[in-house]
């Protein structure tokens, strides 16, 4: 079989990297894929973006399915385009992607449901949304509605800061149309945790737990971003919270959209909120998996995640059968100089042919590729070329050994200017810590 995986990131490395190792792929493309994936076997890059040159390549080269990774295809519409041609797809629909595409649908989705979230409200009128902070506190969230890469979330820690933020996006439009519309939401504490399943359209199979760390600097400190690294498994999903979970969230909303004729197809991320008085609550919804979890979870995937898609796009993930590592799998994000505002690109990443020859003969680590490239003097060195450029994920018995397996293979890597935490996993190292005392 040949398969295509649609996206460039760590995430599309990693999905696509898996696909590779069934027993019945030949060959995966990666649609436009990056420097990782044009040189890792099995997989191979193709230059396409637009929707229509996608289907008629997917048509002319007999592709038997193609996996979408990021949101923006899926908010321009790519599986209705090819379910329009009867070509295989795995992802939700445009229609159903809206959970994430805008958090204004996403917030009344769930009160019409009673999915439990924070309380907001939506403005689209910068004098309407200053007027409402005025009767509110601080600590306070202001989302972009629309699309904004993981960027478009403001955690104010005073109203001086959230009134900024209302203009920044309201009036100076930093955002552009992500921005137009606008959500001031109730700020929650407790752990924030990632929950990621596969739907067939009336079932979901649970994927394994994680946990990922949005903020730039170490201690959750600093803007948010698109995530600067994760682990998998988490412990502060317990078997009863992963009941809840399935119970009072994941199942009610499925069944929502069957209740609105919206059939959800696909991976579904629920961002979830853990309070101290042990409420569950949706931070957001994605409509695909997450990145850097995916890089985790692909890690440790003992399962055939093709088999797992198929069950899923036949309806039968009822009767799916999952497998994981036992060990725990942290990822660490090395981000470009300037990230989250302005990136640099172009700067050259030294240590990387090595440790990409050395993966090869272990299982225990694999350097996933985000924003990179070739170039260089000769053309032939990796150089940066986005915001998110490595996502190093090492394999070990517990947090804390995997957390210093990533490390000790991140710090052999280097390029100018280079950000990365030093504390990923720390949350879930600081909760063992706790429950063995």
């Amino acid at each position: 079989m040949e398969l295509l995986v649609i996206g460039s990131g760590g995430r599309e490395h990693a999905l696509a990297w898996k696909l590779a190792q069934s027993a019945r792929v030949r060959k995966v493309y990666v649609a436009p894929g990056n420097a990782g994936t044009a040189l890792e076997h099995g997989l191979e890059n193709l230059p396409i973006t637009a929707i229509p040159d996608l289907v008629e390549f997917v048509k002319k080269n007999n592709i038997e399915l193609t996996v979408v990774g990021p949101e923006a295809p899926l908010a321009d519409g790519i599986v209705d385009a090819f379910n329009a041609e009867n070509l295989p797809i795995f992802g939700p629909t445009q229609q159903a992607a809206q959970l994430e595409i805008s958090k204004d649908y996403s917030k009344s989705f769930m009160q019409r449901h009673n999915i439990p979230t924070a309380d907001y409200a939506t403005f689209s009128n910068p004098t309407d949304a200053h007027q409402y902070l005025d009767n509110k506190t601080a600590p306070i969230v202001i989302k972009a509605d629309g699309l904004a890469a993981g960027k478009g979330v403001v955690v104010a820690t005073t109203l001086e800061q959230a009134h900024a933020a209302v203009d920044l996006m309201l009036v100076e439009k930093n955002m552009g149309q992500a921005g137009a519309k606008i959500i001031i939401e109730e700020f929650l504490q407790g752990e924030e945790v990632s929950f990621i399943v596969m739907v067939d359209g009336h079932e979901a199979l649970p994927l394994a737990t994680s946990q990922d760390y949005k903020r730039l600097q170490n201690g959750d400190q600093g803007p948010n971003t698109g995530g600067m690294g994760a682990y998998s498994p988490t412990p502060f999903i317990s078997p009863q919270y992963h009941a809840r979970i399935m119970r009072e969230i994941i199942h009610p909303t499925i069944k929502g959209l069957e209740q609105e004729d919206t059939r959800y197809t696909g991976f579904l991320y629920a961002g979830l909120m853990i309070t101290p008085d042990n409420d569950i609550k949706v931070l957001e919804f994605n409509c695909r998996m997450g990145d850097p979890e995916t890089q985790t979870m692909m890690l440790r995937l003992k399962s055939d995640l093709l088999t797992l898609i198929e069950q899923a796009l036949d309806g039968t993930l009822d009767r799916a059968e999952i497998e994981w590592d036992r060990r725990v799998a942290l990822g660490v994000i090395m981000a470009a100089h300037n990230y989250p505002k302005t990136p640099r690109k172009n700067d050259v990443i030294t240590g990387l042919t090595a440790l990409s020859e050395k993966q090869k003969t272990t299982d225990t680590f694999h350097i996933f590729h985000s924003g990179t490239c070739m170039g260089g003097n000769n053309g032939k060195e990796f150089v940066t070329s986005g915001g998110r450029v490595l996502c190093v994920t090492a394999l070990g018995d517990n947090i804390k050994m995997a957390q210093q397996k990533a490390y000790q293979i991140a710090k052999q890597i280097k390029f100018d200017g280079y950000q990365m935490r030093s504390d990923i996993g720390h949350r879930g190292i600081s909760n063992i810590r706790q429950n063995e005392t």
